[in-house]
């Protein structure tokens, strides 16, 4: 019922800088929060970088003052900058997106089918 696309993932050396890109689409009503969640191979699946409908944000500690996200409320789609990005950044990126598809219904989480970012040299 709710799809999430995302896109902008891809081979960089460490140092460089990457943007992924989620946008979601569907029937969706209000928007609560979108964030960005990452796993490395073997590891379990950790939050990245969330943005609230308020604009509220939050960081990993691992990514504070490299990493940057940001929405774009009208096309339902959220963003996350990546820069000086290190090898230890190298996993596959999920985006997710806590909303409601009706007035007063319940919450929903939805995820993308994640893009991979490879950080090597």
């Amino acid at each position: 019922q709710v799809h999430l696309v995302e896109s902008g993932g891809g081979l960089v050396q460490p140092g460089g800088s990457l943007r992924v890109s989620c946008a979601a689409s569907g029937s969706i009503f209000s928007i609560n929060a979108m964030g960005w969640y990452r796993r490395a191979p073997g590891e379990e699946r950790e939050l990245v970088a969330s943005i609230t409908n308020g604009g509220s944000t939050d960081y990993a500690d691992s990514v504070k003052g490299r990493f940057t996200i940001s929405r774009d409320a009208a096309k339902n789609t959220v963003y996350l900058q990546m820069n000086n990005l290190k090898p230890e950044d190298t996993a596959i990126y999920y985006c997710n997106l806590n909303m409601r598809r009706w007035p007063g219904g319940p919450v929903y989480n939805s995820w993308g089918q994640g893009t991979q970012v490879t950080v090597s040299s």
